[in-house]
Parts: C-alpha cells; structure tokens; sequence
C-alpha cells in the first residue's frame, strides 16, 4: 500500500492550550492509567492463579481485563506524555498504529461483552447444562471470534484511512488519532468513507447492544422462576454487566452513529471510554462480586506469607 501524500507527521491540540490545565490533568489521568494498570492487572493475575476462578465468567472477565490494559495503553500514555510538550506530533505510521490498535482492542471488547452476556444467559436460564455448553472448546471458540471480529473491523478502518491523500494543515483538534479528526483533514471527499465508517463502528455498536438488551431482558425474565438467594446472585452479576455495557456504548455510540464531523464535546466524550471506563471495569467486577473479593485475599495473604517465610532467618 502506498502513502498518496507528503505527510509525515500530525499535531494534536490536545485537550486543552492552559498550562495548569495540562498539568492538572497530567497529574489526573497519570493517577487514573496507573490505576487501571494495577486494577486490571489484578483480576488477571488473580483469575489465573486461584484454581476456584476456574468457570468461564471469570475466563472471560480476565480477557476483558487484558483488552482493557491494551486499549487504554494505546491512548493514554501518548495523551499523558503530550499534557508536558508545548508541541504535541505524531508521525504518520505511529497515528495509523494507534488507530490500529485502537479499534482492534475497542472492536474486540464490544464483542467480549457480548460473549460474557451469552456466559451469564447460559448460566442463569440452562445452569444444569452450564458446564456441558459452556466447556472449553466453545469458551476458546468465542475469544477467537472477539479477535478475528476486533481484527476486521480495525483492518476495514485503517484500509479507509491508510491512502487518503492528507495535504495539510496536518492539524488535528483532538489528543488521539481517530477516524472523525483524520477524515475532516483529507483534501478529498470523504462523504462515502464516513458513510462506511458509521456502517462499520457504528453498525457494529447498535448492533451489538441491541443484541446485549434481548439477552439481559431474557436473563432478567427468567429469574422469575429462581430461588431468593439465586435471584439476589443473578441480579448483582448481571447489574455489573450492565454498568459496564453502559459505560462502554454508550459514548461509543454518541461517537460513531452520527455523520462523520468534529466537536467540541468529542474529545471529553472520547476520554469518558478510553480513559475512564478501563479504570472503572475492575472496580465495579471487583467490589460487586463477593468471589472475586475472596479470592484476591487469598492470594494477597499467600503471597505475604511467602514473603514473611523468605525473609525470616532460617
């Protein structure tokens, strides 16, 4: 594929021009990835090493958690990094990368949390069934279809985007490289391309939380016939689902079901789920789920242990 243009790199206005502005919010959102670092982190680690986090929730719950530290990482160090320059660029390959991998880890989590819906419906409506349906082969089978579906809708985006001829002013008012910002700078006609970038990220967002909406409606419906304590269990799952289906689409589709152009309001709209959704993730799995609680403790009182004996003198 060949460049059809002469530039090499694009400078980002960033949130905000107001020098303790920026430091503040340096000093923000540096708080902020280093929680959602460390949050995320922990549900992995801990899914992986407590043998009673072995059902497919937690699986999946684990891989949400390692889409999160990604795709928050594809953003918000540059957007850090940038809140102490006076100039803020980016070269042409390194904004296509972060685009990239932007849409790759944002496509893949929509579809996770539709496969984590569909783990909730099978446990909650046909829990006799749970582990048959739910086994390994079908749990493997749902993470290759989130990564083959993250990987075609982020190849489709950068196919638009890649050959645009860019003539300058290579300005983008925005503190990432998105599709809406680099669309408006293309000295050519775009109209189809956003059309398709609507179909593609916006197609994809409806789609899906439609799709998430029947399913939770259903999930919800049959706890009718549940026992007490089943119905409470349920619920308290299904409500952390929900926050996070909330959190994530809604401002995903505020961006992308809309004709392609920039305002104002986008660049705050775009920290919401890029910044503030992957911290938030944890803490509402984490603090709504009393096995999860458990579990962390074990490890944490395994591993001072360990420490306690290590450091002792034989």
């Amino acid at each position: 594929m060949g460049q059809s243009n002469n530039v090499t790199e694009f400078v980002f206005l960033g949130l905000t021009q107001d020098p303790a502005g920026q430091k503040t919010l340096f000093v923000m959102f540096l708080l902020m990835y280093v929680m959602t670092i460390i949050g995320n982190l922990l549900i992995v680690v801990t899914v992986i090493a407590s043998p009673s986090l072995g059902s497919p929730m937690y699986f999946f719950l684990a891989c949400l958690s390692f889409l999160d530290i990604v795709y928050s990482t594809a953003v918000t160090p540059k957007l850090i990094i940038d809140l102490l320059c006076d100039k803020k660029t980016i070269s042409f390959t390194a904004c296509m990368i972060q685009l990239f991998i932007m849409h790759l880890f944002g496509g893949s989590e929509i579809i996770i949390l539709v496969a984590m819906a569909y783990d909730r419906y099978v446990a909650i409506c046909k829990p006799l069934y749970y582990m048959t349906i739910m086994n390994r082969r079908v749990c493997v089978i749902l993470l290759l279809v989130t990564c083959m579906g993250g990987f075609t809708h982020s190849l489709i985006q950068i196919m638009f985007v890649y050959n645009l001829p860019f003539c300058g002013p290579q300005v983008i008012d925005h503190f990432m490289c998105d599709m809406s910002p680099l669309l408006e700078l293309a000295c050519t006609d775009t109209y189809f391309i956003g059309i398709s970038v609507i179909a593609n990220g916006g197609a994809m967002c409806v789609v899906v939380l439609i799709l998430l909406i029947v399913s939770y409606g259903i999930i919800l419906n049959s706890l009718k016939t549940h026992s007490q304590e089943g119905r409470r269990k349920a619920l308290s799952t299904c409500s952390s689902h929900i926050m996070v289906v909330v959190l994530f689409f809604v401002p995903c589709i505020v961006m992308y079901v809309r004709p392609v152009s920039n305002f104002a309001t986008d660049k705050f709209i775009t920290v919401f789920y890029t910044v503030v959704t992957p911290m938030l993730n944890p803490l509402i799995y984490t603090l709504r789920n009393s096995e999860m609680k458990k579990s962390m403790e074990k490890l944490w009182y395994m591993m001072l242990t360990l420490e306690r004996i290590r450091i002792s003198p034989h």
